[in-house]
């Protein structure tokens, strides 16, 4: 591994923050063995929700292979500190997630097992994955160091008890984003603020206010990946509704000491949103009958009071499954990856309720996986607006910025200032093509 390999990302690997497709935490250790064609695959991902899933199904890839399979869960933190271990010369998994924060510096870098020849050999169609997570593990020069895992969308989870008993209709897929902030405004209010309309993380930007940015017109990152619109009319737009609602909802402060989904669960806040990677948290809830989901509500820019496509946006990312560049068996650790990413393997993850696919067309089987629990809203994303997770080649370092006094922590501390978040746009502007020239 190239020294500089290791500096960048013992740099880039100091953020934290729990994002896209992730989940409750495992172990804190990697396994220290790594697979060979005698021994044992050793897989590593974060998200022990979906590890009994992803076992069954390597299960069956060594039914044909005769190779065994381990997955093992890392939790976020150490997941990263211990995948960049490896990389600056310790002993990695063989096979392991990445994400968009992360996928660039480690193609870039000679650590992830380079896959066009496999692709070519076994005449893998590549056309049928998501774009977004296609593209995001192709390198400029056409390698291809990761096949698609899954997508994910966001939805807005809501409490049907708390919401009967302060009078508030359900929310539906006629619902703004004004309508929200009424809703939730109304079970403050009425509460006494012993509940909380609704709480959003303010660092979890994929479920929460990138969403708002997109569906008022704006972007975080142009789709060329060079240049952001975060300061314009449009994303201060669906800003200033962000502000509105966190003046109705709990507190910042509140969010950073329990999180939105521990208030959620104690009955604390009647709406928050979440991805599809976290359907199973909430389905194995002891409530879990008091809990409904919705589309994400829509920005109606064009004042019809009906919502076109472009009014209603839901973030998207998938994982890709990649594999070390130094494991002792790159042939098997290729087979298992297109078998994760095949139809068939694809179809598996759906109806286990794992997640949906990275390729279209094979995810209508995860509706039906959580028996009683209504999930469709996820799918129903899909007939309106994705737009894929915003990322760019050193993503941490605007993202981290984002978050501190200057930007965005100001108005995220003082939601009743509205001139502290227009300010922090503009700031947001200047900080993203900063970090973008610098790159």
């Amino acid at each position: 591994m190239k020294k500089l390999a290791a500096i960048i990302l013992a740099a880039m690997m100091t953020a934290t923050a729990l994002t896209a497709c992730g989940g409750s935490g495992g172990s804190d250790g990697a396994s220290k063995d790594s697979g060979s064609k005698s021994g044992t695959i050793n897989v590593n991902i974060w998200d022990s929700n979906q590890q009994k899933g992803i076992q069954e199904i390597a299960d069956k890839w060594t039914e044909t292979s005769g190779v065994k399979v381990k997955v093992e869960v890392v939790d976020w933190d150490n997941y990263w500190t211990l995948l960049e271990a490896g990389a600056s010369g310790g002993t990695m998994p063989d096979v392991f997630w990445m994400h968009s924060n992360t996928a660039q510096m480690y193609m870039e870098n000679d650590v992830l097992l380079k896959l066009n020849d496999y692709i070519e050999k076994d005449k893998i169609d590549m056309s049928k994955y998501y774009e977004g997570v296609k593209n995001l593990y192709t390198r400029s020069d056409g390698n291809i160091y990761a096949l698609p895992k899954d997508h994910d969308t966001i939805a807005l989870l809501y409490n049907k008890a708390v919401f009967d008993k302060y009078g508030v209709e359900y929310p539906t897929d006629k619902w703004t984003w004004e309508d929200m902030y009424e809703a939730a405004k109304k079970i403050t209010e009425d509460s006494n603020g012993d509940i909380y309309g609704m709480a959003m993380n303010t660092s979890n930007n994929q479920d929460g206010w990138y969403n708002l940015i997109y569906s008022y017109g704006g972007q975080v990152i142009t789709d060329d990946h060079k240049g952001t619109t975060i300061g314009s009319d449009e994303s201060k737009a669906g800003m200033e509704m962000m502000r509105k609602l966190l003046t109705v909802g709990a507190p910042q402060s509140v969010v950073a000491e329990t999180g939105t989904d521990s208030l959620f669960q104690s009955g604390k806040v009647g709406m928050i949103t979440q991805g599809s990677w976290m359907i199973n948290s909430f389905f194995t809830a002891e409530n879990h009958a008091d809990y409904a989901w919705a589309l994400l509500p829509y920005a109606d820019r064009n004042g019809n009071g009906t919502c076109e496509k472009e009014e209603r946006w839901s973030a998207y990312n998938g994982l890709g499954w990649a594999a070390s560049a130094a494991t002792k068996d790159p042939d098997s650790c290729a087979s298992l990856i297109e078998y994760f990413c095949s139809e068939e393997g694809q179809k598996l993850q759906a109806e286990k309720g794992v997640t949906m696919g990275g390729m279209t067309g094979v995810s209508d089987a995860f509706a039906n996986a959580f028996e009683g629990m209504d999930i469709k809203p996820f799918l129903d994303a899909e007939n309106y607006s994705l737009y894929f997770r915003p990322y760019t080649r050193k993503t941490t370092v605007w993202e981290d910025a984002l978050q501190q006094a200057g930007a965005f922590l100001d108005p995220w501390q003082k939601p009743d200032d509205a001139a502290l978040m227009a300010k922090a746009c503009d700031n947001a502007q200047k900080i993203i093509e900063d970090a973008i020239a610098a790159e």
